[in-house]
């Protein structure tokens, strides 16, 4: 059975960085994509980046573009997420979520396309 594990959330004041990890084990995995998603308090759970696992294409929602970057290590089967500037709005549970099914790019945002996901990890910005 496939496992995602998040890891590398923390505490982080406005402004800092922080790099979020997140590792596949438990089968053999070539997913089409793997995304980064995120639930605030209160919140509904929200998109923040995707990347293509062939190609290495990019996806990021408007509110981190120039902030995050999502990135990916084929042969560890892990995926990243350095997040700079940091903003007290950016507070959240992240989780990590694979597609293995769905080769549609156009809809990258869509969490419904993900059927793996990881069980978080929290991040909390200071002010």
């Amino acid at each position: 059975q496939l496992q995602l594990v998040e890891s590398g959330g923390g505490l982080v004041q406005a402004g800092g960085s922080l790099n979020l990890s997140c590792g596949a084990s438990g089968r053999p995995f070539i997913p089409f994509a793997m995304a980064w998603f995120r639930q605030g308090p209160g919140k509904a759970r929200e998109f923040v980046a995707a990347i293509t696992w062939h190609y290495g294409s990019t996806f990021y929602a408007d509110s981190v573009t120039g902030r995050f970057t999502i990135s990916r290590d084929n042969a560890k089967n892990m995926v990243y997420l350095q997040m700079n500037s940091q903003k007290p709005e950016n507070t959240a549970v992240y989780f990590c979520a694979a597609d293995e099914g769905s080769p549609f790019d156009s809809a990258r945002y869509n969490e419904c396309l993900y059927g793996c996901w990881g069980q978080g990890t929290q991040v909390t910005v200071s002010s």
